[in-house]
């Protein structure tokens, strides 16, 4: 009876409930904010995760500006049915340099995070100008006008200079080559030298949508085609400590 008038004097008295439930929310916001200060400390180094290449930067702002998100996770969680429909679950080192990260939370479509090298780029072109002619029971809505933007990369090195004042590690040369880089991936007879050199030899270079102009199509083909194969699973070991 004493602690249900103690509890009846907070919720009568307006002034004392209002302190009272900004102590609570600032000790439960202060739990969940204080951690990212140390964020690099908790994230396992993972060898093969890099930043994206500017025409996959590109492509995610695309993916982000169409509402992709909103109909697919990129997150998958450590259960079986999970693991065996989508592939090894999630590490935090794949979303390091992704901001904002699209983890998600809603599944109308299929999650993403290992889509990457399941499908050719036709596959992608067809599914993305007409979901359902490859999905029949799809409810995605038809993006082929995306094929018509042409795009010339004028500002992605501006773009991956903001990436880096929030920590992504894009050097001065990448930079540099940004626009060259961009348009050489998705030209298969480019000089692709620099950017394999810049990125790695794993970076996919392909005229994703088929066409001699490079588009919002090849933008987002060519990021849809790195989700989930910088880390090789196969000789991938978890580290117990973390």
């Amino acid at each position: 009876m004493a602690f249900l008038d103690k509890h009846k004097a907070i919720e009568t008295h307006a002034t004392l409930l209002l302190v009272l439930s900004f102590l609570v929310v600032t000790i439960g916001g202060l739990v969940q904010i204080v951690p990212l200060f140390y964020l690099e400390n908790t994230i396992e180094q993972v060898e093969g995760v890099r930043p994206y290449t500017p025409l996959e930067l590109a492509g995610r702002d695309i993916y982000i500006r169409e509402g992709c998100y909103v109909c697919h996770s990129q997150m998958i969680r450590p259960m079986r049915d999970e693991v065996e429909r989508y592939g090894h679950y999630s590490l935090a080192a794949e979303s390091m340099y992704d901001h904002p990260f699209q983890w998600g939370s809603k599944r109308t479509g299929p999650d993403l995070a290992r889509v990457g090298g399941r499908y050719s780029d036709s596959w992608h072109v067809d599914h993305l100008t007409d979901p359902q002619s490859v999905v029949p029971e799809s409810v995605m809505p038809k993006y082929g006008f995306i094929a018509n933007n042409v795009i010339d990369g004028k500002y992605i090195a501006d773009i991956m200079g903001t990436h880096r004042l929030v920590g992504v590690p894009y050097s001065d040369e990448q930079i540099a080559e940004a626009q060259a880089d961009f348009a050489a991936q998705a030209d298969p007879n480019a000089d692709t030298a620099g950017l394999l050199a810049r990125y790695g030899d794993k970076v996919t270079v392909s005229n994703f949508d088929g066409t001699p102009e490079l588009t919002e199509m090849d933008a987002i083909i060519a990021y849809l085609q790195v989700l989930g194969t910088m880390v090789d699973f196969s000789t991938f070991t978890p580290d117990p400590t973390r």
